[in-house]
């Protein structure tokens, strides 16, 4: 045993662990914070140690020393070997993520598992969350762009016994159904056995399925079918070939006619798993209980969720008798000799029911003095116990209570063979062969009081059948044409599916069957009698073409970094692998032929190490023909910096050009996304630039999100946009152009400047100046004077504002400069002096800048200098 506990101190965290069933504990402090313990299977000693932080760290000696076994594990996917499957029993299969971001299905041993030791079954990438260990079955969840499996939501797991696999799959068109499918031996090809069949969606995205297996008895299956809002109960015998309703008793529990006559009337049972782990659901089953059902439901048309009558059958579905009117928990005792029920119910109870005859009468027993509110059922470990507790609490208040109810004083006696009966199993219609086989068990006489004790066995015996059409289901790519069960429907080939053509693995010179449309079903033993497989057409492989060639990348992004380790996995549908040839074309010069590459699933490493676009090609071609797969591959660094150049202020309805300067250049690998306003949809670019205009005046926010493979940037400014405003061009002595670095930042600061001195000279509000030094050299800029906010509109005559001609004397008297380093001072000026000195923003005569220029290198270094410095 091991007790995992955590104090209140965060670094303090310790196992308490037991070697002598509880007795005593000893406490080991470890080093991490256990979330999961995943016992070995097989060797007590070994165990597994899962941690939030996703790691999973090993212990061999029963938690006392534990070594750190593999990190970036996803919860709850990682499992022991399997018995009989795996050859070694230390290895452990796990979903771990990598560092790319994606999934992938591994196996290590526990003695030594890193990068170089670990093995990769599967080359691809998964789904996260997807990998299930279960017998003789890995699954994986892959994402594949095919029509038909776009249409699948889900797929649950029901079983993966008897080397078949049962999954539930949730078709395009279902919200609250499932169909049942059944796989071949390899669990590759399933074929359809019943259609929707009711689900229920669970807290934290669980589903749960309305199909239960039968314990017991193999091949036998309850589920709930719902077809336009109704729900009825249906059973199988032979793993979903036929499907039939359950029959309902002629009489109640109180002897009085039910009048319940199929077709019209059937009974009904509700197939759900209980939230509690120490209560039964409403169906029981037991593997020592052959036969014996007992389960809640009604009688009627079909299944009403507040009826809750109880109901048994001890001869596996064949007859019922109602036993209860309200839902009870089921414990079944000494190989369902006893059968313990207790009423499920929100109230205090101080009694359970017995009955020692299968169902027939019942006994009652006061288990305690005061009621108590039942929390569970406990039986003590094997089969053969008749020792049960019962805990439950008499408060909200209060501590569980445990009461032990010992049925062995009751029986006086073990029992004998006299003691024992034979009942044969037979399906709804009275066949007797199941399965392939006659089965009949034993059960204990009614009048018999005694114990059936451990070496009680159900099984008595079992003889073969000849095989007849029921032992057939349609084979993969088959169709019954009629539902559930009818002895004339014959199965018939899918519109997709082509029985004659040669199956994907055929090799040139050997031989295949097509299907005739039938194949036994998994684990019917029948001999001789009806063979619906025979008769198969026998053809010889062709020399297939290559078909279905795909090349992918095992770290899944098709864009990546210069001097990036790429592998890429070239796959193949069909065709014959053994002659044909691949040529490998990595768009940069590498080429290549391989032989066998598909079948040896070799990958090809590769670095590429400038920016670009790259054609990666692999062409597979034999005799028969040829198949061609391409994958682009963008290379390119990550972004480092972006800034979006406008003017700031604008006329309504002239044409603006937006620029996005990025470090570095990617040329044809980069997306530009544009924002204008509130509008939540972008417009997209593959330039740097985009044309546009505002219609009206106001304040826009614009912002640019630029994408390069998996790194992306934003940069967000506010355009002023106005009817009416004065340009004046401004000119700065040519000192400024040697410290000119031509980066955004500068230019504002020196616009920045050059409004502040104005604003100063003139008392002009420096809100109504705008400076906007354009790009490039010589070094220019324009002055934007704004009319006030508050100015009424009988006012606004830009010809008559005094406020450039204020502008104007101090510009033309040189009282406008600064101070540059070096000892220079920098005169502004008016760019000319005649009559075009003066523009005027808005109307048919705005004078737009198109800011259309490239950033050298020695430009680029000063630009991160200088963002670093200003941030």
């Amino acid at each position: 045993i091991i007790l995992v506990s955590s104090s209140h101190n965060d670094r303090d965290q310790s196992l308490f662990i037991s070697t002598d069933e509880g007795a005593t504990f000893q406490k080991q402090p470890i080093a991490f914070f256990v979330e999961t313990l995943l016992f070995h299977p097989k060797e007590e000693d070994k165990v597994l140690a899962y941690t939030k932080e996703g790691k999973i760290y090993v212990s061999i000696d029963l938690g006392k020393k534990w070594n750190l076994l593999q990190e970036r594990v996803s919860k709850d996917h990682f499992f022991w070997a399997v018995a009989g499957v795996d050859g070694d029993l230390d290895l452990v299969h796990m979903e771990i993520q990598d560092p790319s971001g994606g999934y992938r299905y591994i196996t290590c041993q526990i003695q030594n598992c890193s990068d170089k030791t670990m093995t990769v079954p599967f080359a691809g990438s998964t789904d996260r969350d997807s990998l299930t260990v279960q017998d003789d079955y890995v699954f994986l969840q892959v994402y594949i762009f095919i029509m038909y499996l776009l249409f699948l939501q889900d797929l649950q797991i029901i079983s993966t016994d008897e080397n078949q696999v049962f999954v539930a799959v949730q078709e395009w068109y279902q919200t609250d159904t499932y169909n049942l499918y059944q796989s071949d031996p390899q669990g590759v090809y399933y074929s359809i056995l019943l259609e929707n069949v009711r689900s229920t969606k669970q807290p934290e995205e669980n589903v749960l399925i309305d199909i239960l297996e039968v314990r017991g008895v193999k091949g036998v299956f309850l589920a709930n079918q719902k077809i336009d809002g109704k729900v009825t109960t249906l059973i199988t015998y032979n793993k979903g070939r036929d499907w039939d309703f359950l029959n309902p008793p002629d009489i109640d529990m109180n002897g009085k006619p039910t009048n319940c006559k199929p077709p019209d009337c059937h009974l009904h049972l509700h197939l759900r798993w209980a939230d509690n782990p120490y209560v039964s659901g409403t169906v029981h089953t037991k593997d020592t209980a052959p036969g014996l059902i007992m389960g809640a439901g009604n009688l009627g048309s079909q299944l009403v969720e507040y009826k809750e009558e109880m109901y048994i059958t001890s001869d596996c579905g064949n007859t019922w008798r109602q036993v209860f009117e309200e839902e009870h928990h089921i414990l079944y005792l000494d190989h369902g000799g006893v059968i313990v029920a207790i009423k499920d119910t929100s109230i205090p109870l101080k009694i359970l029911k017995f009955s020692i005859d299968e169902g027939q009468t019942w006994s009652t027993h006061n288990f305690t003095s005061t009621s108590v509110f039942v929390d569970g059922l406990l039986s003590e470990p094997g089969d053969e116990t008749l020792v049960m507790t019962v805990f439950g609490h008499i408060s909200y208040r209060s501590d569980w209570e445990l009461v032990k109810v010992d049925f062995r004083p009751s029986f006086p006696r073990e029992c004998t063979d006299e003691d024992y009966e034979s009942w044969e199993l037979t399906n709804l219609q009275g066949d007797r062969c199941i399965m392939g086989q006659q089965r009949s068990f034993r059960k204990r006489k009614i009048s018999s009081w005694c114990i059936k004790g451990k070496s009680f066995t159900s099984a008595l015996t079992s003889k073969v059948c000849e095989c007849v059409n029921t032992d057939f289901l349609c084979d993969y790519g088959f169709e019954r044409s009629a539902p559930l069960k009818l002895e004339s429907s014959k199965c018939f080939a899918d519109f997709w599916f082509n029985p004659e053509a040669p199956p994907e693995d055929c090799v040139l010179g050997q031989a295949y069957t097509s299907s005739t449309g039938y194949r036994k079903v998994i684990s019917n033993v029948c001999e001789g009698g009806v063979d619906l497989q025979q008769n198969l057409a026998h053809h010889m492989c062709p020399l297939i073409a290559p078909k279905g060639l795909q090349i992918s990348i095992r770290e899944e992004s098709l864009a990546v970094r210069p001097g990036e380790d790429i592998t890429f996995i070239v796959q193949q549908e069909q065709g014959d692998v053994l002659s044909t040839k691949y040529q490998v074309d990595l768009g940069d010069g590498f080429k290549a032929i391989y032989v066998n590459l598909t079948m040896t699933g070799e990958p090809i490493r590769h670095r590429y190490e400038n920016p670009g676009i790259y054609r990666v090609s692999v062409k597979a071609e034999n005799v028969a023909g040829h198949d061609e797969a391409v994958v682009f591959i963008q290379v390119n660094s990550p972004l480092q910096a972006l800034n979006l150049e406008v003017v700031p202020v604008i006329g309504r309805n002239q044409e603006v050009n937006l620029t996005a300067i990025i470090l570095p250049k990617n040329p044809n690998l980069t997306v530009f996304y544009w924002w204008i306003g509130n509008n939540l949809q972008p417009l997209l670019t593959l330039e740097s630039f985009l044309v546009t205009k505002f219609a009206e005046t106001g304040d826009v926010r614009v912002t640019v999100q630029v994408s390069c493979g998996s790194s992306m940037l934003q940069d967000s400014k506010v355009v002023h946009v106005f009817d009416n405003f004065h340009v004046l061009p401004l000119k700065f002595t040519k000192d400024l152009d040697m410290y000119n670095p031509d980066i955004p930042e500068w230019r504002e600061d020196i616009g920045r400047v050059v409004t502040r001195l104005l604003a100063k000279e003139t008392s002009i509000p420096e809100e109504t100046l705008m400076t906007v030094v354009k790009p490039g050299l010589p070094t220019a800029a324009d002055l934007h004077v704004l009319l006030p906010a508050n100015q009424p509109k009988k006012k606004r005559s830009i010809t008559s504002d005094k406020r450039i001609a204020a502008i104007k004397q101090a510009l033309n008297a040189h009282n406008i400069s600064f101070f540059l380093r070096g000892g220079y001072w920098v005169l502004v000026t008016l760019a000319d002096s005649g009559s075009d000195s003066q523009r005027i923003g808005g109307g048919s005569g705005y004078w737009a800048i198109v800011v259309l220029f490239v950033i050298c290198l020695v430009a680029v270094g000063a630009f991160i200098l200088y963002k670093f410095k200003r941030q």
